[in-house]
């Protein structure tokens, strides 16, 4: 199929490049005109100077971007240039309204919009093998599926428009408080002088075991915190999962209480860090 791919960040970089190896042919676009270029000195397919240049004829484009803005600036620049009947595939971890006002712009354009944020982290996408979770028509989500399957290992259509970026957020919760527990427990382990590796041993077996667990019990309890996500943007996610709660009467006290403790990981100094660093503040 032809394809675009907007947003070459350390998702959106590799991402392109298992569509580029899948056999699509592959226009990319970057803020950033030199990682463009980078990329298609690595892959086969073609850095575009623009967005309209990029999505030109394409019958899919895929957007990797930062926010709400982001994406309704890209979705503006490129509808013009898009033909009729072409699909928008958002990977943007963004909010449900955004994901709903784009779908309404390209419906009326003729196109399709798919909200599809992903889970997974810089390795899923490295390796091909991330959870992508899709809100839009049934159609759209058939036609997108066997390319986007390049780079992931699995894929559920959730509902309408939404969906998938209500899914994701979900998706976060989960992932704020078990790393929360994960980062009390080694501390707990510390302070009680015990051995954690022999403590990891003993639980991991059990039903406390998560992929948290499982990656990141041993570097937390080192304290090395660079295996990708970081701060920042689990904090712009909670932001749009604190502000969809209080639309819909969801109570979330643990995850508006890991927010704040992420907001102190910022104040010293680890907007950078990945989010397994909520043991930093513990072990201060």
């Amino acid at each position: 199929m032809k394809t675009a791919f907007i947003g070459l960040g350390v998702m959106g970089f590799p991402m392109a490049g298992h569509l580029a190896r899948a056999g699509h042919e592959v226009a990319v676009f970057n803020r950033s005109p030199a990682k463009a270029e980078r990329w298609a000195g690595e892959h086969k397919g073609r850095a575009a100077a623009t967005i309209p240049e990029a999505v030109s004829g394409a019958e899919l484009v895929a957007l990797c971007v930062g926010n709400d803005a982001d994406v309704r600036e890209v979705v503006a620049v490129a509808l013009p240039a898009l033909q009729a009947g072409a699909i928008i595939v958002d990977h943007t971890t963004a909010s449900a309204k955004v994901a709903r006002e784009m779908a309404d712009l390209t419906f009326a354009k003729g196109c399709a919009f798919l909200d599809a944020p992903v889970s997974g982290g810089q390795a899923g996408a490295e390796n091909g093998q991330l959870a992508i979770m899709v809100g839009g028509e049934t159609e759209a989500v058939e036609r997108a599926r066997p390319v986007i399957g390049a780079y992931a290992k699995a894929i559920q259509h959730i509902g309408g428009s939404g969906a998938g970026q209500l899914t994701k957020m979900a998706n976060q919760i989960c992932i704020a408080g078990v790393v929360q527990g994960l980062a009390e427990a080694v501390h707990f382990a510390k302070q009680a002088g015990l051995d954690t590796g022999l403590v990891y041993d003993a639980i991991s077996k059990g039903a406390a075991q998560s992929w948290q667990m499982d990656n990141r019990w041993k570097t937390m309890g080192e304290g090395k915190f660079e295996f990708g996500f970081a701060v920042d943007w689990m904090r712009k996610d909670l932001g749009l999962v604190l502000d969809e709660a209080r639309a819909n009467g969801a109570r979330l006290e643990v995850t508006a209480l890991v927010d704040q403790f992420y907001a102190e990981l910022q104040a010293m100094g680890g907007r950078r860090w990945d989010t397994s660093s909520l043991a930093a503040r513990l072990d201060r």
